[in-house]
């Protein structure tokens, strides 16, 4: 029988339970107890929080990591973003990744005003007096390398934090750190 975890990945952690390079880093498995055998579907980068699915299923990893599922970010950025960045975003902006020029397909994109709690305060970003930040919803279904941060750098707001609130109809209620387990992602 496999078993499904929802979990808050929280800044600063790798998503994965091993690590063979020498430097100490955080590892999912310092979070909970989990079984042998359970994986990371997707990845969060060490900087990024938010929702992350972990499963014993190598099945349902394909499943979720499908084109077919919605990944939705909210990404705190450096100044006030615009409307006509958030419509940028929407049509598609041109990254670098494994050394080519990669335009991104269209997706969701809109600003936020307000957040929601599991989002919390998170470490402090930087201080007001070097300007405003903002949010920025986007929400994708492809899942390139540091894409977000990318797509935000290109369009002038780089990103200063990123926290992934949903996967398909799976939406963060945790909080950072937390972890729980379901019966089934879908």
């Amino acid at each position: 029988m496999h078993q499904h975890y929802l979990i808050h990945k929280p800044h600063g952690f790798l998503s994965q339970f091993i690590y063979a390079k020498k430097r100490n880093k955080k590892l999912l498995g310092e979070l909970h107890n989990f079984p042998d055998g359970t994986m990371a579907i997707g990845r969060l980068d060490e900087d990024s929080e938010g929702l992350l699915l972990l499963t014993t299923d190598g099945m349902m990893s394909e499943i979720v990591r499908s084109k077919s599922v919605e990944k939705e970010y909210y990404s705190q950025v450096d100044g006030n973003i615009t409307i006509e960045a958030v419509d940028q975003l929407k049509k598609g902006v041109e990254i670098g990744f494994n050394g080519i020029r990669y335009v991104t397909k269209k997706c969701d994109a809109k600003m936020v005003f307000e957040l929601p709690d599991c989002i919390g305060e998170g470490r402090k970003i930087r201080d007001e007096r070097h300007g405003p930040t903002s949010w920025v919803s986007i929400t994708l279904t492809e899942g390139k390398f540091r894409q977000v941060r990318k797509m935000t750098a290109a369009v002038g707001f780089p990103t200063l934090r990123l926290v992934r609130i949903r996967v398909g109809n799976i939406h963060l209620q945790l909080k950072a750190g937390e972890v729980q387990e379901v019966k089934s992602f879908f």
